[in-house]
């Protein structure tokens, strides 16, 4: 557990995170939060956010070293989609018992690794610590190198074990895994001055698919996509890019800042929700690869491409905006979403009652005040009760929120949407928002909300008598 300490600290120490850089050197050392109890760290611990960070790499087998519960748990927790191999959409487990933890779990967990390369041939195998094995004193550094030097593939450990801290930390952690054995140990075939990275990105319903044809259109290509439908070697030569988009700074900022140092990739934090955003965002990409050796004549294509998709995507918002304008959401997610979905939603004429800010950084709030203004409506915390209480006085007409929150506004009979990472419809880019305004008109007028709100039949034959 020393090395994992050790990383431990050096990710707290990430100058690249605002929130931290405002900390005393005292305050800095103790974290971002206190360590999760080892048993009572189930949903949002580290463990759970190097999974999810790093499972969208589609070709990869995603070992979990630990008890068959924890796989379970974290499997398929974000619905991110794949071009090619689904090999990541298989669970894989050390299945740890009560031997394992007496006798040590080094030989089993060897013995995985050997019968899934035998087996799937994966181009490199991943493997999780969880709680129980770093307590126990696995050393899964020693066998990931042991077999990796047998069976001639990388394999690679993630040491995230549940109890070191939250689901933002284990996020990091994986970054940092990706940058000590998988980043800048292969190489592209060929590279061109267009070639570019994202981060941050998980292609979420297939977003990444909904962006990358603009993209292509501008001959700008996406050399890694951490890590949304990547692959082993996109992400093994992504050191090769030429600038970086950071989707997600709360994620995976020290892969961003530790790549520009080690590799001269510029970065800039963008947004593909929302018009105003995702042109944004392709004209700081343009200019960005244009700093570093692209021809100035990119900057004009892109905004003749911006022009033509604005003007589609305000003729699709346009039938909407009567029904919608002046309708109040209460938006509870927090992160990059925080301030993005804001952008978006306003433009298709909603309010915003409040957005949750629970999980979202310094700048992350300064963005929301830069796009509501300084009486912006932020919520560091919102308990079901006092969310049940604002939409039962109607003081929003809709709320966007993540699957935990839907029987809040069903119990208020208020209409709810998935904005958060299970959902299965994609908001990404201008055809996104299009289709986000339509999934929040159908959501608003369903006939089944003046239906759940009458009284049932029993009440109006009481109240007759």
């Amino acid at each position: 557990m020393n090395a994992v300490s050790t990383k431990i600290q050096d990710v707290f120490n990430e100058p690249g995170c605002d929130k931290n850089q405002t900390k005393s050197d005292k305050d800095r050392k103790k974290g971002c939060t206190k360590q999760l109890q080892p048993g009572a760290a189930a949903g949002g611990c580290a463990f759970d956010g190097a999974k999810i960070a790093l499972q969208p790499i589609t070709d990869v087998a995603h070992l979990v070293h630990g008890p068959i519960a924890c796989e379970g748990n974290s499997w398929d927790n974000r619905g991110s989609k794949t071009s090619g191999s689904s090999l990541y959409r298989t669970g894989f487990t050390t299945d740890m018992n009560e031997m394992d933890v007496i006798y040590g779990g080094e030989k089993r967990l060897y013995k995985s690794i050997k019968e899934i390369i035998e087996k799937y041939d994966p181009p490199a195998v991943f493997v999780y610590q969880t709680c129980i094995p770093a307590m126990t004193g696995d050393d899964i550094d020693a066998v990931c190198k042991a077999a990796a030097a047998k069976f001639g593939k990388p394999v690679i450990p993630v040491n995230s074990p549940g109890f070191v801290g939250p689901k933002n930390l284990g996020n990091k952690l994986a970054g940092e895994a990706l940058l000590d054995h998988v980043i800048g140990t292969m190489e592209p075939d060929y590279t061109t001055p267009y070639d570019i990275n994202i981060i941050g990105e998980y292609n979420l319903a297939g977003e990444l698919w909904q962006v990358k044809p603009l993209l292509d259109e501008l001959g700008i290509r996406i050399l890694s996509c951490i890590s949304g439908d990547a692959k082993y070697k996109e992400v093994a030569y992504s050191h090769r890019a030429k600038a970086a988009m950071m989707v997600c700074s709360k994620a995976m900022i020290n892969v961003a800042r530790k790549m520009e140092e080690r590799y001269n990739i510029p970065f800039f934090e963008g947004s593909f929700y929302g018009i105003g955003d995702t042109s944004d965002s392709l004209r700081e990409i343009a200019r960005l690869l244009i700093e570093t050796g692209a021809p100035a004549e990119l900057m004009d294509r892109t905004e003749a491409v911006i022009a033509r998709e604005e003007a589609k995507a305000w003729a699709g918002i346009a039938p909407y905006r009567e029904r919608l304008e002046g309708k109040r959401v209460l938006l509870i997610t927090g992160g990059v979403k925080s301030w993005s979905v804001v952008a978006a939603l306003q433009e298709a004429g909603l309010e915003i009652a409040g957005t949750s800010v629970k999980k979202s950084t310094k700048e992350d709030k300064e963005r929301i005040k830069e796009i509501m203004g300084e009486d912006a409506h932020m919520i560091d915390d919102m308990t079901p009760r006092e969310m049940y209480k604002m939409l039962k006085e109607a003081r929003a007409d809709i709320m966007l929120s993540g699957g935990r929150s839907q029987f809040v506004a069903l119990k208020a009979t208020m209409p709810w949407m998935d904005i958060n990472q299970e959902r299965h419809q994609a908001y990404a880019g201008y055809a996104g928002m299009v289709t986000m305004v339509h999934e929040i008109d159908k959501t608003l007028s369903n006939p089944v909300w003046e239906q759940v709100r009458r009284p049932a039949p029993w009440d109006l034959s009481d109240a007759a008598q």
